[in-house]
């Protein structure tokens, strides 16, 4: 069985990250779409496969998946527009919506990634999000650990990640900590040179009884670590850093802290493209069997939740009650 992939969007992302990598699989057909036509007839001389002029054209290819890979100032548009079409399941890049761009993600792009995925759902069309970091070394490692060392319920949370990193490490507290019910923020007052946005830091208190805070900041250079997460359990503490680790890990009475880390050969951007190929092969994985892809589309909502709440905090100068003025 062939599986028929469309890419909606030929950027930098699907060009660098994604297409090399689903050309490579042998049971997979590739058809592209971009609303710069020039740009999908290019990938498609270079990888031999179909170009459609128009999101009809490709609808009517019948696709098993559709990934969804245009600018997120427009992903919302696409995305409805091919579920409309009949498209049964769409793979998202993230943020699942942002129409100001991904630094500036409002209360209305939440209402839109949820009318779009309550749409999805009235139309029987299965969502998926990339989230590439939860495939990580030390994330799978991490989440390992866990399930193995009988850590208990995550506690605490605190964190601080570039920009470039922020919308990931959101999906990484929620993934592993669970769901947000109360928010409180702050933010910085400067901007910083060559960029438009102010530091920001989150307050939260989780469903589960636990607290965190997490800082989102664009005042590091890509040299430094991108961002760093602990989390605190019941009966231990996981942390886990940067594109390609380390991790630590104390657990049982805490007489030692145990350190997994990268060898000396490895690399940051090789460790970025390797959990790119991961997402995308469990996503694949999951079409064949027909089951729940490994990342649902709600966890992009969830995503974008969390961001919404953050905005309205900052505005109103309030604690915000999450799941009652977001509901998913």
């Amino acid at each position: 069985m062939t599986l028929k992939i469309a890419v909606a969007g030929i950027g930098n992302v699907a060009r660098k990250q994604y297409i090399p990598y689903l050309s490579s699989v042998d049971d997979v057909s590739l058809g592209f779409y971009n609303r710069t036509a020039s740009a999908a007839h290019d990938v498609a001389r270079e990888y031999d496969d179909t170009v459609f002029a128009s999101l009809e054209e490709l609808a009517e290819w019948k696709p098993d998946a559709a990934l969804v890979l245009t600018s997120e100032m427009c992903r919302d548009e696409v995305g409805t527009r091919l579920i409309a079409l009949g498209v049964p399941r769409l793979f998202f890049e993230k943020p699942l919506v942002a129409r100001g761009g991904q630094a500036h993600v409002t209360e209305d792009d939440f209402e839109r990634g949820r009318t779009m995925l309550h749409l999805a759902a009235a139309r029987g069309c299965q969502t998926a999000m990339v989230f590439n970091y939860r495939f990580f070394d030390h994330t799978l490692t991490a989440r390992k650990l866990i399930a193995e060392r009988d850590l208990g319920r995550v506690v605490g949370v605190y964190g601080a990640t570039h920009y470039a990193c922020w919308s990931h490490c959101i999906d990484l507290i929620l993934n592993l900590a669970g769901d947000v019910i109360e928010m409180s923020a702050a933010s910085g007052e400067t901007v910083r040179p060559g960029h438009d946005a102010v530091d920001v830091t989150a307050a939260f208190r989780l469903a589960g009884g636990g607290a965190g805070t997490l800082l989102g900041t664009c005042g590091w250079s890509f040299k430094h670590p991108l961002y760093d997460l602990t989390f605190l359990f019941e009966r231990g503490r996981i942390r886990i850093q940067d594109l390609d680790g380390p991790l630590d890990i104390i657990s049982g009475d805490g007489a030692q802290i145990e350190r997994i880390a990268p060898g000396a050969d490895y690399s940051r951007w090789a460790s970025y493209d390797r959990s790119f190929q991961r997402s995308l092969a469990a996503y694949l994985a999951s079409l064949r069997a027909g089951t729940e892809p490994p990342v649902a589309g709600i966890d992009g909502l969830r995503e974008l939740q969390f961001e919404a709440a953050l905005k309205r905090s900052l505005a109103q100068g309030r604690v915000v009650h999450v799941q009652k003025e977001f509901p998913l």
